[in-house]
């Protein structure tokens, strides 16, 4: 195994850093790696802000659930979807530009998620861990505002950086089979499923010291069986996203 497939086989979730602040050539280097992620139509349609201001973090750490280690990590940043550079574009063009299909929408999303995962693998290269914070969508309006974010550019998550100070152990993922599927969609062998359900709960039975013991299935049912972040659709709509 080469060592690009070692570093990336071995990504774990970091949510406890040392103090180390990460060198500027660091930075530098992880966000020219994460501009070189694939694009839609070369649209580049994302923008990253970096925190620096640790009462702005604080608030952003308070409306997105009270995770500490967003005000602990030595390096916070937002990924945004923006479309408002595009419209920019076409205004310095003299051509009408379309705002609120679902589509770009889409594409805004996925490159900001894609150049977040180039920023998480450069980083984890050069010996830091991170974990991304889907909290930031408990309030997004809130933190648009405190990050002056300007209609069609939304916060998609954020994402703590810094050197490790614990190593918990990568989560073993799905069989193989269930998720990589050749010709047509087949939906996954119970037992297969029952068996990786055995070893999750496992899993955290060992990780917990027995606190909780919760299956896969279990797990990801408790979390989706209820309504989850409903005011993401009105807040969208809100910043002339997705209205079409």
């Amino acid at each position: 195994m080469n060592e690009t497939l070692k570093l990336l086989k071995s990504h774990q979730s970091i949510r406890k850093f040392k103090e180390d602040p990460i060198p500027k050539a660091f930075i530098e280097a992880i966000i020219d790696a994460a501009q070189m992620a694939s694009t839609s139509s070369f649209l580049q349609a994302y923008s990253i802000i970096s925190i620096g201001d640790m009462a702005v973090r604080s608030e952003i750490a308070r409306l997105s659930g009270d995770q500490k280690y967003i005000v602990s990590a030595p390096t916070f940043l937002v990924f945004c979807a923006d479309l408002h550079r595009l419209s920019l574009a076409c205004k310095k063009q003299g051509v009408p530009y379309e705002s609120g299909y679902a589509e770009t929408f889409i594409v805004a999303t996925v490159d900001a998620a894609l150049a977040a995962e180039n920023t998480i693998i450069a980083a984890e290269s050069l010996g830091l861990g991170g974990v991304f914070i889907g909290g930031i969508r408990n309030n997004p309006k809130r933190i648009s505002e405190l990050l002056k974010l300007p209609d069609e550019v939304y916060p998609v998550f954020g994402m703590c950086l810094g050197f490790p100070d614990h190593a918990p152990g990568p989560k073993e993922r799905l069989p193989k089979k269930v998720v990589f599927h050749e010709e047509v969609y087949k939906d996954a062998d119970e037992s297969v499923m029952d068996a990786y359900d055995e070893r999750i709960r496992a899993y955290y039975i060992e990780r917990t010291h027995g606190k909780k013991s919760e299956s896969w299935t279990e797990s990801i049912s408790e979390k989706i069986a209820h309504e989850t972040r409903d005011h993401m659709k009105s807040f969208l709509e809100s910043k002339a996203f997705n209205r079409k």
